[in-house]
């Protein structure tokens, strides 16, 4: 797969493009917009799903940011760390933030483990 020259993209494309520039207020797109841009009906719902829910609402957003490399982290894609991390960082994260969220993804990921393979049942007073 090759990434979709911005000035060679269909129409529907390059105002999505467009749209993704404007929101994000950068001068152009990144990679990942450009490989997405393969398939426009992908990159239409990944966008408008993206600025819905990374948009305002209940978390702030670098709370969402960080729970966004928290995911991509355990989903090991390198693109997502990196483009999250970097938003995060815009966002006011500190490297003492983005170290202590390293920390707890692992630790997450280790007891989740653990609680799989001793298969714990949920204590009631823990259901909700």
């Amino acid at each position: 797969m090759k990434p979709v020259d911005p000035l060679k993209a269909s129409a529907e494309v390059k105002a999505i493009f467009e749209d993704i520039k404007t929101t994000r207020k950068v001068n152009e797109v990144n990679n990942f917009w450009k490989y997405l841009a393969n398939e426009p009906r992908m990159m239409r719902h990944t966008w408008e799903s993206l600025k819905s829910i990374m948009g305002p609402g209940s978390l702030d957003p670098l709370t969402k940011e960080l729970v966004y490399v928290a995911v991509s982290i355990t989903n090991n894609c390198e693109y997502c760390m990196a483009s999250h991390t970097a938003a995060a960082r815009a966002k006011g994260a500190t490297d003492a933030q983005i170290n202590e969220l390293y920390a707890v993804v692992a630790l997450a990921n280790m007891t989740n483990r653990l609680s799989n393979a001793y298969k714990v049942p949920v204590d009631e007073n823990l259901k909700s």
